[in-house]
């Protein structure tokens, strides 16, 4: 068997201590990724435990994220069970040139600092008690003002402001979902929300894609097939794939979404690095759809705002939900971030991050031809040579001087006989530091080189 449990370990109730157990071997590493567990049955006799004790052992650790079931397959390890992106503290002289996190160009956050020192010299202002809970007049200006680009004209009533992106996700899961229901999202999506989706005990189902993201066809034979709440989508720049849906992928999609009345979670940050951004779902499907815009990777990262708009419906429960988890925004970065966006800064920080994103665009593609430049954002996602697929190529990659993350971290549900690399173009401080990186990935990826054993 794939695992045998020690019996002398098992306390009443049996379930949750076997369940325990099984949670131990997850997070230790013992039981890897997409590991196939004995059957229920068979595990039973080995333990000399009722069925029904089984069963609810994997029940309970199905919904806390750390096991997915296939019809006629049987039960195996989730894939980001045990992986952490978290941010580590910054070491004083890094061993590696970061391509693993997406940082979005840091350099440019000179200019939060000078608007936040106009914010803070400014007579009048009252940033630092509990007053305007849910944003000023002036915050929520500027949040249609920053909107309006991405072709999103909401009423500032129906305008939260949050610490981030990350804050907003969490919002709005915990206000319009419920421990149990089903959300479909691309085979490789965010793994932060999928930490977020199975804190929350909430089920992701991956639905079959192509170059533009979720198959409309595929999304509905999910649909009819289980009952599927929410659709999580990131249409621009796709974390992790570097996919954008054309117009015709989202009209399509946005059919299928109002014939089964989903709840939408439209995450659009990265749609500042398209020059004529395509329509958003929000758009499209304007009833059932959460949108989300953060500034975070377009203005800087340490800002911490983001801006959601959504349909009047979810109205009480998402401020709700701002309430319980935030009390109130966060002013005096919100006022910063008005600052920015009425002054110009907001829309030069951009058209600079546009124009740097293209040059490190180019000097990828002169390593990688294959891999199409118009998937690149701040990231590239290129296919892992097979000879690799059996050992941890992040530790390999760490050992010959760049962090970078395997696709097993964005994986939602069943195993991909395929293996990739999301690959930061925007962390590397210089973009000489970024060809550096890349020459040293490519190098790997060389027969050659990976034939070699003292790299494997």
């Amino acid at each position: 068997m794939s695992w045998k449990p020690e019996k002398e370990r098992l306390t009443s109730p049996k379930y949750r201590s076997l369940a325990q157990l099984l949670t131990e071997d997850i997070l230790s590493g013992t039981l890897p990724p997409h590991t196939k567990l004995p059957p229920q049955r068979e595990l039973a006799d080995y333990l000399d435990l009722n069925l029904s004790t089984i069963t609810r052992a994997f029940q309970l650790c199905t919904s806390q994220g750390l096991l997915y079931g296939i019809t006629g397959k049987g039960t195996f390890v989730s894939p980001n069970a045990a992986a952490t992106m978290a941010l580590a503290d910054e070491k004083e002289e890094a061993s590696y040139i970061e391509m693993g996190i997406i940082k979005p160009l840091d350099h440019f956050n000179s200019y939060t600092k000078e608007a936040m020192k106009t914010v803070l010299n400014r007579e009048g202002t009252n940033l630092l008690d509990y007053s305007y809970p849910m944003g000023t007049p002036y915050q929520k200006a500027a949040a249609q003002k920053w909107l309006s680009q991405f072709s999103m004209n909401p009423p500032s009533s129906l305008i939260a402001i949050t610490a981030g992106a990350q804050n907003a996700l969490a919002i709005v899961l915990i206000s319009l979902f419920r421990a149990g229901d089903k959300i479909a999202t691309d085979f490789y999506t965010y793994s932060n929300f999928m930490e977020l989706a199975n804190m929350l005990q909430i089920r992701l189902v991956p639905v079959a894609g192509d170059e533009k993201g979720i198959l409309p066809d595929a999304l509905d034979a999910q649909c009819r097939l289980q009952h599927i709440a929410g659709l999580y989508v990131i249409p621009a720049f796709h974390n992790p794939t570097g996919h954008s849906m054309d117009e015709q992928r989202r009209k399509d999609l946005a059919a299928i979404i109002q014939k089964h009345q989903l709840t939408v979670i439209e995450d659009d940050i990265y749609v500042f690095l398209q020059e004529t951004p395509a329509t958003p779902m929000a758009a499209l499907a304007p009833e059932q759809t959460c949108y989300i815009s953060s500034l975070s990777k377009a203005i800087c990262s340490g800002l911490r705002v983001a801006y959601i708009t959504y349909p009047e419906r979810f109205s009480s429960h998402i401020r709700r939900g701002i309430f319980n988890i935030n009390v109130k925004v966060p002013s005096l970065n919100s006022e910063t971030a008005g600052e920015l966006i009425f002054s110009g800064a907001a829309e030069s920080i951009i058209k600079q991050k546009r124009e740097e994103a293209k040059l490190r665009r180019e000097i990828c593609h002169r390593f990688f031809p294959a891999e199409p430049v118009e998937n690149m954002g701040f990231s590239f996602w290129v296919p892992l040579p097979e000879c690799f697929y059996k050992i941890d190529f992040e530790q390999l990659a760490i050992k010959n001087g760049i962090h970078i993350c395997h696709s097993k971290r964005f994986s939602v549900g069943q195993e991909d006989p395929r293996q990739f690399l999301r690959v930061s173009l925007s962390s590397p401080e210089t973009p000489a530091q970024l060809e550096q990186g890349l020459s040293i990935l490519h190098k790997l990826f060389t027969k050659e080189t990976a034939n070699q054993d003292f790299l494997i």
